[in-house]
């Protein structure tokens, strides 16, 4: 897919300016705390579940399944609520900001340990789980929906995700060097170690959000005077906008792509220390620097990703980084014991897909919301941004949940309290290696088709854009 020209001048539109560095980096650092946090439970809070907490795979998986699909199923009504709020800071920022310390609160305390009892384990750990997927979805959802409203241009928004998901996999690493230097300093008590840890990264995590909102606010506010967004209809149902949402083609496709990438994500980074401790026979640091090495390409290859993607388009990049990321999955079936350094190999290869999955269908959502201001002449950001992970969420629910279902029938043993890990079957060694590769290949490669699909292009956005600002000047002639 080449440049092609284009039916108007970007310029001509609203809002189709450059944005400056420091209101794209402010932007970025709005990502930066709710990285640190999933980050930190996506690779490690199985782990903290069964080796710390003495949690049975199957009741961790449970855990993990309950908590996300409660933060899917508040995604759609906080997005609906966030288009529908009338507050003087704007539609998005009071979320933000009131929510930025509850989030903190809650992810700190998913790392206490308040009973040796399995079942009050249990439930304390869902209760707390449903509470802080709440609170991220409450400051991150309308974050994320910021995009379309500071800018229109085509490749300025994936510039400007470049810059958010810099500050994600930024945040990603902070986290794992955190835990790496933690885990050194507190060699003997993993329940310590993961307090710290959870303390630490609560406190930092909550700062950048009002980082975010002070440096991005003036932008939003000149956006609102300049071209005044049309509300979402408080009186039009949820339903009918649903129905609305799901007859958008790009939408689904989107995202499909979205699902399919964060499954191949999160999958493999759930099973990674399992399978780097008890398949590859090596030590947590090892796993922490593994972790660092996929998550150091993928921010350097973010930026190289955004320049090539001027060029030749989003879906041309994101085929290029998930053929290189294949390679990497397949080749964690076939690693042995002892290659240690193909396997840090295979985690920089890598790192090149897992770029695109943060950068190409956040890349995209913000299209989708301008067609469906074509077609509706309503602005609903928060309502797509919110479905798009609502489905997302739902996926990876179902799909850890399977994973530790897996585990525990296959024979997986957790760690008991101040016990050394023990000595997992060869079945549950096979179910390790099977959920980290040719599992997430399959998903990956479901990605690419849809990507195949996905029907709006530069050309095809500008001519959205092009309808809209004409559609628009009639309206504000008459």
């Amino acid at each position: 897919m080449t440049h092609e020209s284009s039916p108007a001048s970007p310029a001509s539109f609203p809002l189709a300016e450059k944005l400056n560095l420091s209101t794209k980096i402010a932007y970025g650092a709005g990502d930066l705390g709710t990285a640190i946090t999933a980050n930190l439970l996506a690779f490690v809070l199985l782990v903290f579940l069964t080796n710390v907490a003495g949690l049975p795979a199957g009741l961790a998986g449970s855990v993990y399944m309950i908590g996300k699909i409660s933060d899917a199923i508040n995604d759609p009504i906080i997005g609906v609520l966030s288009d529908r709020t009338v507050h003087p800071w704007g539609r998005r920022y009071p979320w933000m900001v009131f929510g930025a310390i509850p989030f903190g609160i809650f992810f700190f305390l998913q790392w206490l340990v308040p009973s040796t009892n399995i079942w009050v384990l249990f439930w304390y750990y869902v209760i707390i789980s449903v509470l802080f997927n709440l609170s991220y979805t409450i400051v991150n959802l309308p974050y994320a929906a910021l995009t379309p409203e500071l800018t229109q241009d085509y490749h300025e928004r994936t510039s400007l995700n470049s810059f958010r998901f810099a500050f994600s996999i930024g945040g990603s690493i902070l986290s794992l060097i955190l835990a790496l230097v933690i885990s050194l300093l507190i060699p003997d008590n993993l329940k310590q170690q993961y307090l710290v840890l959870g303390l630490i990264c609560a406190i930092i995590s909550v700062l950048p959000i009002f980082w975010c909102v002070l440096g991005t606010r003036d932008r939003t506010l000149k956006a609102k005077t300049s071209e005044p967004i049309t509300d979402s209809s408080p009186n039009s149902p949820l339903f009918q906008q649903i129905k609305i949402v799901f007859e958008n083609r790009p939408f689904l496709y989107v995202t499909g792509i979205y699902l399919c990438s964060w499954l191949g994500v999160q999958l493999t980074a759930a099973i990674l220390p399992y399978y780097v401790q008890n398949r590859m026979k090596l030590s947590t640091t090892d796993f922490y620097l593994t972790a660092i090495a996929v998550q150091g390409t993928a921010i350097i290859m973010l930026f190289v990703w955004s320049q090539v993607s001027k060029k030749y388009g989003k879906k041309v990049v994101y085929f290029m980084g998930v053929s290189v990321w294949l390679i990497a999955q397949v080749g964690l079936w076939f690693l042995q014991p002892g290659q240690i350094s193909l396997m840090y190999l295979l985690a920089v290869l890598a790192g090149f897909g897992v770029s695109t999955a943060y950068l190409i269908p956040w890349s995209m959502i913000p299209d989708v919301v301008d067609l469906d201001e074509l077609n509706t002449g309503q602005r609903r950001e928060g309502l797509f941004y919110s479905f798009m992970v609502f489905l997302q969420k739902l996926g990876l629910a179902v799909g850890l949940f399977l994973v530790g279902q897996a585990l525990e029938i296959a024979g997986f043993l957790e760690r008991i309290p101040g016990e050394a890990l023990p000595q997992q079957p060869d079945s549950a060694i096979f179910a390790i290696r099977f959920a980290i590769a040719p599992i997430p290949a399959i998903v990956l490669v479901g990605g690419i088709i849809l990507t195949y699909f996905y029907p709006i292009t530069e050309v095809v956005h500008e001519e959205i854009l092009l309808k809209l600002h004409e559609r628009k000047s009639k309206q504000s002639s008459h």
